[in-house]
């Protein structure tokens, strides 16, 4: 399979890049500006982080088309829900960082939901031609001991992670379980990502 197509991705979370670039999926980063307070933070995980996608789907900023020209456009948005039921996104500083690491010990459930555009230039402007909306669930246990936390900190992603949590990489050493997708906790759901793919014709 090949595609003559560039994915435009409205995400600049390196997790996410580095999932596509190893799938071989070619993409280049858009822009996106939407303010993710806006949402409303007292729905269930799953509904919250759809709702999101949606949110910065609504908001990315797409280069100009040619008439009748095709692009495919991905947003997506990760949270965890701690064993309190509290739903954390990334952290706000170091020291949220470390209580979100130390909650996560006793287990947390995460979701990651993508939005997937296929549009096409029409009337000078993109039109939605196609929309594919995933939402997929998995749950972890990531125990990392006190003398730990710094040097994870130092050698992960974890302080730009949703939960703090950078299973990739150096965090590798520390996730004890997973049930589920393990490309779902890093930030993308491969496997689903690359059916929806497969359905809107990005693949030749």
């Amino acid at each position: 399979m090949f595609t003559s197509y560039t994915l435009l991705l409205g995400s600049k979370s390196q997790s996410r890049q580095q999932l596509l670039s190893e799938a071989r999926i070619p993409f280049t980063v858009v822009s996106q500006d939407a303010n993710e307070t806006a949402c409303d933070w007292n729905l269930p995980l799953v509904q919250l982080v759809e709702q999101i996608a949606l949110y910065k789907m609504q908001h990315v900023q797409l280069p100009t088309g040619n008439k009748g020209e095709y692009c495919f456009v991905l947003t997506a948005d990760t949270l965890s829900q701690d064993a309190d039921g509290k739903i954390n996104g990334k952290p706000t500083d170091k020291t949220d960082a470390i209580a979100k690491i130390k909650a996560a010990r006793s287990g947390s459930q995460l979701c990651t939901a993508f939005c997937l555009d296929k549009r096409i230039w029409h009337k000078n402007a993109w039109e939605v031609d196609q929309r594919i909306q995933k939402a997929v669930s998995a749950e972890y246990i990531f125990n990392i001991p006190d003398q730990w936390i710094e040097v994870y900190l130092k050698n992960s992603l974890g302080l730009s992670a949703s939960n703090a949590i950078a299973v990739e990489g150096f965090g590798a050493q520390f996730l004890q379980v997973v049930h589920g997708s393990y490309s779902t906790i890093v930030g993308l759901p491969m496997f689903e990502l690359r059916q929806a793919l497969e359905e809107l014709g990005f693949f030749k």
